[in-house]
């Protein structure tokens, strides 16, 4: 894959607002930083040889200077000396050990529309697998996600809210999942055959590998995400935790592998080809979590993953109608990794999907 000048320089510009004192300062850094990511076009598209004030929307001169010396010279020596003039190189190379194998939006864009990669495309794209209403820590209703992904061209979706493990996340106890369920079966009755919503549910992987349903509470559900979030800062390795909850009966989905937030944690160390093996092994798909902050699993993981002879699951993680498209990000990643459509579940007909949910993989 060829550099991501969008991404070093929102890095660099990144590198400056940790560094100042100043709130206000680090906030205009910070807008700078997003505003490249969010770009349709590299920069060099925008910024021509010779031009004396090229503008970019929230990209003031000081972050400018950073631009142009990265387009000139790769680098940013003004980054580098304020950061050595800080104080805190050392907080700053650990933020940047943990920003590896991000995309930026045009190198999303130029990925999703580079016919030399092979892949998923938009067009092969039949459901998202994991996304939230506000009966956890969504904001809009089931039936509003439910026609949000219908007009996005969806044939399918599933409704996956946290459950009662992660309270932070207002995770749904039993009794809550069974009265949601009976807002799903509501919107399908709506619906009709224009689109099925199913019934899921992101369960927590505590750090001994087990999940915070019991197999009969899995069981209840069309579609179970099996996910991570504590324990994600640790430096021992987690292999055993996660090859558990992998080889659970009732578990589908491995959600967002690693737990990483860009620039903030690397998010579980294991020994991830193990991982996999164990969940081509069960049939458990690996997902690839489109959620610009997460990205997860990256190309290069991915790549490994379907190596081992994975299915994927391509979601957005959306929390609103608007971060559906974050799914953009996913394909992005399995195209550069060389992920075939067909191993991607949510590339499936509905039909395949749910005998693969239910007797068409080992299960309980």
């Amino acid at each position: 894959m060829t550099t991501d000048l969008n991404m070093v320089i929102a890095n660099l510009i990144d590198d400056l607002a940790e560094i100042q004192e100043s709130k206000q300062s680090r906030m205009g850094y910070r807008r700078a930083a997003h505003a490249v990511l969010l770009l349709a076009q590299p920069v060099t598209a925008l910024i021509q040889p010779g031009e004396d004030h090229p503008t970019i929307p929230n990209v003031g001169p000081k972050s400018l200077r950073v631009v142009r010396e990265v387009l000139e010279t790769g680098a940013s020596p003004t980054v580098e000396a304020a950061v050595i003039a800080s104080g805190k190189v050392a907080a700053i190379e650990l933020r940047r050990a943990r920003r590896g194998n991000f995309l930026s939006r045009a190198k999303v864009i130029e990925a999703l529309g580079d016919d030399r990669l092979t892949g998923p495309t938009l067009a092969d794209y039949r459901g998202d697998l994991q996304m939230h209403s506000d009966w956890s820590d969504g904001r809009l209703t089931v039936a509003a996600m439910a026609q949000a992904c219908l007009a996005r061209g969806y044939r399918y979706a599933a409704m996956t809210d946290h459950a009662h493990g992660l309270p932070s996340a207002h995770g749904l106890s039993v009794a809550d999942l069974a009265r949601q369920r009976e807002a799903i079966d509501q919107v399908n009755r709506d619906l009709g055959d224009r689109f099925c919503l199913l019934a899921g549910v992101e369960a927590n992987i505590g750090l001994d590998g087990s999940l915070d349903l019991t197999p009969a509470e899995l069981r209840a559900v069309d579609l179970v995400v099996a996910a991570a979030h504590a324990g994600l800062r640790l430096p021992d390795d987690q292999t055993a935790r996660m090859v558990a909850a992998v080889r659970t009966p009732g578990v589908h989905i491995l959600g967002h592998p690693r737990g990483r937030q860009r620039g903030v944690r690397a998010g579980i160390m294991a020994d991830w080809d193990r991982v996999f093996a164990a969940a081509a092994d069960s049939r458990v798909a690996i997902e690839i979590d489109g959620d610009p902050h997460r990205q997860d699993l990256d190309f290069e993981l991915a790549g490994r993953a379907a190596e081992a002879g994975c299915v994927f699951a391509l979601d957005s993680d959306a929390h609103s109608a608007s971060e559906l498209g974050f799914v953009d990000i996913a394909l992005a990643h399995a195209r550069l990794a060389g992920v075939p459509a067909e191993r991607v579940i949510n590339c499936w007909p509905l039909g395949r999907l749910l005998e693969w949910l239910g007797d068409g993989r080992p299960r309980l």
